[in-house]
């Protein structure tokens, strides 16, 4: 992937969730495909059950209704959730997309504080959750504000790292991931977002 990130314009797709409350049995997601560092090409939204199970399908789907995926270097997903605790598996996005997978969050998650939500909240389904939001190491990404961490599934995590200083214009977030957020939440303005699992409660709850 190094080499095609030397390319002027590497082509990405940030996947992002925006703006739902609490009692929302669905929330809003986009995709954004960039040519980096800042060139919009096409933007597609979707939704996903709010604290389900459907979140790996629907962003498959949804990068797949992007277009062509030729000449797409990485997905880039901001967290390993999606619309409160609906967690994506990034192993199953990497096969069926054949794309390097890199998420990204701006602090480390309180794993035993989230392994004790999903014991309560999803009794039935806590241990598939768990595995899936820790079967990837973090590592801690420098950028030009404060450093950032990522997991990455099919590159380097040079390479990996690589990408996120190749899409970031400012700050220290990738403009796809701004990008997704900002179309997700458009439909919402006034809702209240609620989305990371290190927050550790459910949104819908």
């Amino acid at each position: 992937m190094r080499r095609s990130l030397g390319k002027a314009h590497p082509r990405v797709i940030g996947v992002d969730d925006g703006a739902f409350r609490r009692e929302d049995r669905r929330a809003p997601i986009a995709a954004v495909l960039l040519a980096a560092p800042d060139y919009v090409e096409r933007i597609r939204t979707d939704q996903v059950t709010v604290d389900g199970r459907d979140a790996s399908v629907r962003v498959i789907r949804l990068v797949r209704a992007v277009g062509p995926l030729e000449g797409v270097r990485a997905l880039l997903l901001d967290g390993a959730v999606l619309g409160g605790f609906n967690v994506v598996d990034l192993d199953l996005l990497y096969r069926r997309l054949g794309l390097p997978v890199v998420a990204v969050t701006r602090r480390p998650p309180d794993f035993a504080r989230i392994r004790a939500a999903l014991a309560k909240w999803f009794p039935t389904d806590a241990a598939r959750r768990g595995r899936l939001l820790s079967a990837h190491r973090l590592f801690p990404v420098p950028t030009r504000g404060r450093p950032i961490l990522a997991a990455a599934v099919g590159c380097s995590r040079a390479d990996a790292a690589h990408l996120l200083r190749r899409t970031t214009v400012r700050g220290n977030w990738p403009e796809p991931l701004r990008l997704a957020h900002l179309v997700a939440s458009a439909g919402r303005p006034s809702a209240r977002r609620i989305k990371r699992a290190s927050g550790v409660r459910p949104s819908g709850l």
